[in-house]
């Protein structure tokens, strides 16, 4: 029995770890939980009537709450691990009675202590696996403090880039270049940066899936309420004389069908055409 609960503790080890591995270092894979988690806030933050306070919340929310699970669920893997084996292999400072300091509290606590790499010493493992197993524990703690960091530091420039290219459509919108500029060269190079910046999107929401679950803000910085134009704008161009222009709406209209591709498949599943698609888009990402 004693060893049932060390196997049930490493495989909540594991199992953890192992959604760290897809959500951080796996770009075309979710993580399980990281997943779950951010989704069912999304859904929260956006049933009913909303305010952007709420909305805006969701993701770094959930960023917080997927990472409060994987360190307080290793915690408690590794406290399985080492509860059966109290006290009989670990050594006890001169004041504690290992009798009294045996229970799942102590070994929580000793997990804790471990994980988050204070060694205070009052309570160390004295056999022989448990000396190996013990800073193992320090070293995923050690790991989930820099993969939290690299999440960070990977996710929030995502974000800008997914703004910028909100900001670029709306500048295009006011400037009105359908009547003109989209015809000649000038033109044809904007929409070819403009297809440019939505396939990088679109490769940051197959890297950072968690991305999806931040909301963009009201206006010219939401890319779900400007995507609408841009495919409107490939569909008009595609009719300009200018073959550069025809040319560069094609490879925009193919940008936001594959950018349609991804939203469909990992997060909106309508099963629909790119239209229906960028509606459902925005209808989730709609303003508060």
């Amino acid at each position: 029995m004693e060893w049932l609960v060390t196997l049930v503790g490493a495989a909540v080890v594991l199992i953890i770890l192992r959604d760290v591995f897809h959500t951080l270092w796996h770009p075309t894979r979710h993580g399980g939980l990281s997943r779950v988690v951010m989704s069912l806030l999304w859904r929260l933050s956006t049933r009913g009537r909303r305010s952007s306070r709420t909305a805006g919340l969701a993701g770094p929310v959930g960023m917080v709450t997927v990472v409060a699970t994987w360190a307080g669920a290793v915690a408690v893997g590794w406290a399985l691990v080492y509860w059966p084996h109290m006290p009989e292999a670990f050594s006890f400072s001169g004041t504690l009675k290992p009798s009294e300091h045996s229970g799942p509290v102590d070994a929580l606590y000793l997990s804790l202590v471990t994980v988050a790499t204070l060694g205070l010493g009052d309570i160390a493992p004295s056999a022989d696996w448990l000396r190996i197993v013990a800073p193992l524990e320090a070293l995923v703690g050690f790991t989930l403090l820099t993969a939290t960091v690299s999440w960070i530091l990977g996710i929030y420039p995502a974000l800008a880039r997914r703004r910028a290219l909100a900001l670029r459509i709306s500048q295009l919108r006011r400037a009105d270049p359908a009547e003109g500029q989209p015809a000649s060269g000038v033109g044809a190079a904007a929409l070819g940066q403009l297809a440019a910046d939505i396939a990088r999107t679109c490769v940051d929401f197959l890297q950072y899936p968690e991305s999806y679950y931040f909301h963009d803000g009201p206006g010219d910085i939401s890319l779900a309420l400007t995507l609408g134009y841009a495919a409107d704008l490939a569909e008009l161009t595609k009719r300009a004389e200018c073959p550069d222009a025809r040319s560069a709406a094609a490879v925009l209209a193919i940008a936001l069908d594959d950018l349609a591709a991804v939203l469909d498949d990992r997060f909106l599943h309508t099963g629909g055409p790119r239209q229906r698609v960028l509606a459902a888009y925005a209808r989730d990402h709609g303003n508060p």
